[in-house]
């Protein structure tokens, strides 16, 4: 794997769990009872971002830890890949 294929598959892995982690524990402002105007009342009361992007950072690398191993060690090749297409 070369240094931009990690960083690439970082970034890719970092969003995708973000976006997981997003509505996990959510409230809206119609759930507690205290809709801003101006705001839809569907609209999250404290969204909790930067607990979130730390999270989605320390899974991500994990994530990537694993991958990176299976490439780098050869665990998995292409050659497998396209053995299991046949």
């Amino acid at each position: 794997m070369s240094l931009t294929g990690g960083i690439v598959l970082y970034a890719v892995l970092w969003f995708l769990v973000l976006f997981v982690l997003l509505p996990i524990g959510q409230q809206s402002q119609a759930d507690v009872g205290q809709v801003t105007p101006g705001t839809p009342a569907g609209a999250p009361h404290e969204p909790k971002l930067k607990k979130k992007a730390l999270w989605a950072t320390l899974i991500a690398g994990l994530i990537w830890g694993v991958i990176a191993y299976v490439i780098i060690a050869g665990v998995i090749t292409r050659a497998d890949l396209e053995a299991w297409t046949r």
